[in-house]
C-alpha cells in the first residue's frame, strides 16, 4: 500500500471515528442539568457561574471543589460559563468535543505504537460507543472523565515520539537528543495537567511501563533500571496527588472509616466489581448512575467465583505474555487503572459505577481485538468476516449508547430508570423525591422518601426531607413525628431540629 493510499485510509478513519461518535452521543445536546452533583459543579456555584475571572481562578487552585481537588476542570467549566451561561446544551456539547477528541487521540496513539491500523480503529470505536462510557459523556459533572483522559491521550503521543526520538538517538550516537528531552518533558506537563483535572490518573505511569513492554518493545533495548527512572517524575507527581486527594476527600467526610465499610466489605466489593466490570463489557444492561454498596451482603460463592475468575484470567495472561503480550498488557492495564476507584479506599455510598471504566475498558479492548484478530488469522475470509462482525457490533453498541443517553435527558426520567434497573436503592427514591419536591408535587415526593425508607430505615436524611416535605404540605403532626424519629437515630440532626422549632413557631404563632 502507498503512502497516499494510507493517509487516505488514515483520514476516512478519523471521519469516521468522530461521525459515529457524535451520533451516538447527540441527544446529549438536548438533555438539561440533573440535580445530583451538576448543581454544585456548575449552576449553583457562584465561581462557577461567574466565568474566567481572577478570583474565581483563584479560588479553583487554593479551594475543593464539590469535595474533589482538580482546579483544570473547575476551569473548563467556567469557561463553559463564559460561553453558554447555563445553558446546559452548551456543557454537554463540551463533554461530546472531549470525547471525540479523545477517541481521535486513543487511534493516533495506538495505531503509531502497534503500526496495525484497523485494530486501532476498532478499539478507538469501542471507546467511543461502548453504553458504559456515556455516563462520563452525558453527566457534566463528569467533566473531570473526558477532561483527564484528554490530557492522559496527549501524555501517551509526547511519551511514544520521546520514545521513538530516544530510539533514533541510541541508534545515531551523533544525533542530537534534545528532540527526545523535549517530548519527555512535554509528556510530563501534560501528565500533570491530567492530574489537575481529576486524581484517578496517578496509575498513568504504572500504564506508560506497560507500553514500554508491548508494543513498544523498549525491554528489549532499554535496561530497566533506566525505564523505571524515567517514570519517576511522573511517579512523584502521582504521590503528591495522592497525598492531596486523601487529605480534601478526608476534610470533607466523602472517605469512609473502617468503623463504616470495614476492610472485609472492601476486599469482597473490590472483588466482584472487577468481574461486574468484565460483565457489562460483553452485556452493558441494566445501567444506572448509581449501584449500592452491598455492605457485606455478598454471598461467598461470588467472593470464590470472583477470586477464581480473576486467577485464572491474571495467570493465562501472564503465561502467554512471550507470544501474546497484548493480553497481559490490557489485562494489567485494566486491572490497574481500576485500583483508585474499585473501593478498597471507599469514597462515597457506591459499590461501583459506570464512570469509571472510561479508561481501564481500553485495556481490556486492546486484549480482546488483537486477541481476535490472532484467533482468526487462518480464517480464509477473516477480513471480511472481521469487517462484518465489527459492523453488527458497533451498531448494536451504537444503538444501545444512543437510547442510554436519552435516559439522561431530566432528573425524572434519569432517576425512574436507576429504580426499575437496580434493586434496592434508596438513593434514586431519595433524589426522585427531592425533584417532585422542589415542583411542588408534595404526594409524590411524600410516595418516594417512603420507598427510600424501605430500603434504609435507619437513613436520617430521608427522614428529614419527608418531615420537610410533609410539613410543606400542611401535615404538622406527621412531620413531627419523622422529625423525632430522625433525632432518635442522629440526636445532633440539625435539619430535623429545625424542622420541629419550626412547628413550635406555627403552634404559637397568632
Amino acid at each position: 500500500m502507498n503512502k497516499t493510499a494510507n493517509q487516505y485510509q488514515i483520514h476516512t478513519i478519523y471521519i469516521l471515528l468522530a461521525v459515529v461518535t457524535f451520533i451516538a452521543f447527540e441527544p446529549i445536546i438536548h438533555n438539561g442539568f440533573i440535580s445530583f452533583d451538576d448543581d454544585v459543579y456548575i449552576y449553583q456555584n457562584n465561581h462557577i457561574t461567574g466565568g474566567l475571572k481572577l478570583e474565581n481562578i483563584v479560588w479553583a487552585f487554593t479551594n475543593v471543589h464539590a469535595n474533589n481537588y482538580h482546579p483544570l476542570t473547575s476551569l473548563s467549566h467556567m469557561l463553559d460559563c463564559e460561553l453558554y451561561g447555563t445553558a446546559a446544551g452548551g456543557h454537554h456539547f463540551t463533554n461530546l468535543l472531549f470525547h471525540i477528541a479523545n477517541t481521535l487521540l486513543l487511534f493516533t496513539v495506538l495505531s503509531r505504537m502497534t503500526k496495525q491500523l484497523w485494530a486501532s480503529a476498532f478499539v478507538a470505536a469501542l471507546f467511543a460507543i461502548h453504553p458504559l462510557h456515556v455516563e462520563s459523556v452525558a453527566w457534566a459533572s463528569e467533566r473531570k472523565d473526558t477532561l483527564s483522559t484528554f490530557f492522559w491521550m496527549l501524555t501517551m503521543l509526547a511519551y511514544i515520539r520521546y520514545c521513538a526520538c530516544a530510539a533514533d538517538a541510541a541508534a545515531k550516537p551523533r544525533h542530537s537528543n534534545g528532540g527526545a528531552n523535549h517530548y519527555y518533558i512535554l509528556s510530563i506537563i501534560f501528565f500533570a495537567l491530567a492530574s489537575l483535572s481529576k486524581p484517578m490518573v496517578v496509575t498513568l505511569p504504572f500504564v506508560l511501563l506497560l507500553l514500554d513492554y508491548w508494543p513498544l518493545s523498549r525491554f528489549k533495548k532499554v535496561h530497566l533500571s533506566r525505564l523505571i527512572s524515567e517514570k519517576i517524575p511522573f511517579l512523584v507527581l502521582s504521590a503528591i496527588l495522592s497525598i492531596v486527594t486523601i487529605c480534601v476527600q478526608q476534610k470533607t467526610g466523602m472517605v469512609k472509616t473502617f468503623l463504616n465499610y470495614p476492610l472485609s466489605w472492601r476486599i469482597e466489593n473490590a472483588l466482584v466489581s472487577y468481574i461486574i466490570y468484565i460483565e457489562k463489557l460483553f452485556w452493558p444492561a441494566k445501567l444506572a448512575i448509581f449501584y449500592p454498596h452491598p455492605e457485606g451482603g455478598i454471598l461467598l460463592w461470588q467472593i470464590a467465583g470472583a477470586v477464581l475468575i480473576l486467577v485464572i484470567i491474571t495467570l493465562t495472561a501472564l503465561r502467554t505474555l512471550r507470544r501474546r503480550p497484548y493480553i497481559a498488557v490490557g489485562w494489567l492495564w485494566f486491572l490497574g487503572t481500576l485500583v483508585p476507584v474499585i473501593g478498597v479506599f471507599q469514597v462515597g455510598l457506591q459499590g461501583y459505577a459506570d464512570r469509571y471504566t472510561y479508561v481501564p475498558y481500553i485495556g481490556l479492548f486492546i486484549a480482546i481485538t488483537w486477541g481476535a484478530w490472532e484467533l482468526l488469522s487462518k480464517l480464509k475470509y477473516r477480513k471480511v468476516f472481521f469487517t462484518l462482525s465489527a459492523i453488527v457490533l458497533l451498531s448494536a453498541l451504537g444503538i444501545k449508547t444512543y437510547v442510554q443517553t436519552l435516559y439522561w435527558n431530566n432528573n425524572i426520567l434519569l432517576y425512574k430508570h436507576t429504580i426499575d434497573v437496580v434493586e434496592n436503592v434508596w438513593w434514586a427514591h431519595h433524589f426522585l423525591g427531592n425533584v417532585f419536591a422542589s415542583q411542588g408535587k408534595f404526594e409524590e415526593a411524600v410516595i418516594q422518601y417512603k420507598e427510600a425508607l424501605k430500603v434504609d430505615s435507619q437513613n436520617v436524611t430521608v427522614y428529614c426531607a419527608l418531615g420537610e416535605t410533609l410539613l410543606n404540605k400542611g401535615d404538622v403532626n406527621e412531620a413531627a413525628k419523622y422529625f423525632k424519629e430522625a433525632l432518635r437515630i442522629a440526636p445532633n440532626a440539625e435539619a430535623a431540629r429545625r424542622g420541629l422549632e419550626d412547628i413550635e413557631k406555627r403552634a404559637i404563632a397568632p
